[in-house]
């Protein structure tokens, strides 16, 4: 199995059509369908079921297109890494993070480095914690911002001396915006927003002493800026991080922190014996220029 079958494995994943994906890949059709055999003999699984007009992939398809993405990722990765030059110092860095401000210092680094090395490049990935340890495992991403009790043992890391805050996003002429604080009886048979962080959280559940009164979840959702839309069409209260939507001004939503307080600390962490690219290993260093860590 090489890096090429792959890519012309994805394509027709992609396109849904021998036919489609050889015009795409500038070549005619029979050789494309014979390394497509090619690849299911030598793997012992049918990966495509050729219907009359369109390609669909087997369960073992599915699979290995989720595989055949993630290795010509690392392929690209590495690739990028290994041009890098000592003089001038080029390449891509890979970040994972969930939603919270401390991202911020992501940005700040970036900028402090592009001054002196136009030429990297950034790509963000978001999801909440599972997902991005699983991509750093994997070396897909370089650094992970990691929110809230997450084990940190098996990582290198910084942690951050800031924290976010728990609280409710509600419409501001909402009768529970004139708290100024908002605790678990307030939420009782209310309908609620959570984010899949704050769903999975048992700080959080114990929280909402959901042993006691089981909490009327109506939307669950991944970016706060989505399922915010929500909360302005009064359908639910959001429980989430402070510091992530831009509620000043002429917003009509506002925030209210929780009582008791519950805080979620924010670690950076990379792999323990990574073996850095020029451009990570600079970021690295600028990532502590920010946080006043020395090297």
């Amino acid at each position: 199995m090489d890096i090429r079958v792959l890519k012309y494995f994805l394509t027709v994943a992609r396109e849904e059509s021998i036919t489609g994906a050889a015009e795409v890949l500038h070549m005619t059709q029979p050789p494309l369908s014979r390394q497509l055999k090619d690849l299911e003999d030598e793997v012992g699984k049918q990966l495509l079921i050729r219907g009359g007009k369109r390609v669909t992939l087997t369960e073992d398809g599915m699979l290995l297109r989720k595989r055949a993405e993630e290795i010509l990722d690392l392929f690209e990765k590495t690739k990028a890494e290994l041009s890098d030059s000592d003089k001038n110092i080029t390449g891509e860095i890979y970040i994972g993070c969930g939603e919270s401000d401390a991202v911020s210092f992501f940005a700040k680094a970036a900028k402090a480095l592009q001054k002196e090395h136009p030429l990297i490049h950034y790509h963000i990935y978001s999801g909440d914690a599972e997902r991005v340890t699983e991509r750093l495992d994997k070396g897909l991403i370089d650094f992970g911002l990691l929110i809230g009790d997450v084990d940190i043992e098996k990582y290198d890391y910084l942690r951050l001396s800031i924290s976010d805050t728990w609280g409710v996003l509600m419409r501001k002429d909402d009768p529970l915006a004139e708290k100024s604080e908002i605790c678990a009886e307030d939420l009782w048979g209310k309908p609620l927003i959570l984010s899949h962080q704050a769903a999975s959280n048992s700080k959080m559940l114990s929280w909402l002493k959901a042993d006691e009164v089981k909490p009327d979840v109506v939307v669950t959702g991944d970016l706060i800026y989505n399922v915010s839309h929500f909360v302005r069409n009064n359908i639910g209260y959001l429980i989430c991080l402070d510091k992530i939507l831009n509620i000043t001004g002429e917003s009509d939503l506002c925030f209210r922190p929780l009582t008791p307080k519950m805080e979620a600390g924010l670690c950076i962490v990379w792999k323990k014996y990574q073996v850095f690219s020029k451009a990570s290993k600079e970021f690295l260093r600028r990532l502590k220029t920010e946080l006043s860590i020395d090297s």
